[in-house]
């Protein structure tokens, strides 16, 4: 019953990426094919709302849900691995169509097939936790 209010607050976020069409395939191909701006306009949109609430948060000292105040780590130097990584999610994104939080609201709209990448994911976590070691990070 604790966690209740978040399972609450994704569904409706589940909601309101469905109403938006960010969970829509044919957007997202709009959007690698540089077609439209209506994904391009809901990321930036998201992007800015983000800056500010973390501006906001900052500066009235906002607490997590166990009290301690929002604190984000400086990021460590180093482009390169900025660049795999996000090159990476986006080859991910492209070919499955979804990043990973609509996968699960597109299993809940009723495009099951969603479930083969969902196990994709997953097995590509369980396997970069077998090997993170001896990555170069």
């Amino acid at each position: 019953m604790k966690y209740f209010k978040f399972l609450i607050v994704g569904i409706v976020f589940g909601i309101v990426l469905v109403k938006s069409e960010a969970v829509s395939w044919y957007r997202i191909y709009e959007m690698f094919k540089f077609e439209s701006f209506h994904m391009y306009g809901i990321i930036g949109t998201a992007i800015g709302t983000g800056i500010l609430l973390l501006l906001l948060s900052k500066q009235f000292k906002v607490k997590n849900i166990e009290g301690s105040i929002i604190n984000v780590p400086s990021k460590e130097k180093g482009l390169t691995r900025y660049i795999l990584g996000g090159t990476l999610f986006g080859l991910g994104w492209a070919l499955s169509g979804a990043c990973p939080g609509p996968m699960y609201i597109l299993v809940g709209t009723g495009v099951f097939s969603m479930l083969i990448v969902i196990l994709a994911a997953i097995l590509g976590t369980y396997v970069y936790g077998v090997l993170k070691d001896k990555l170069p990070h």
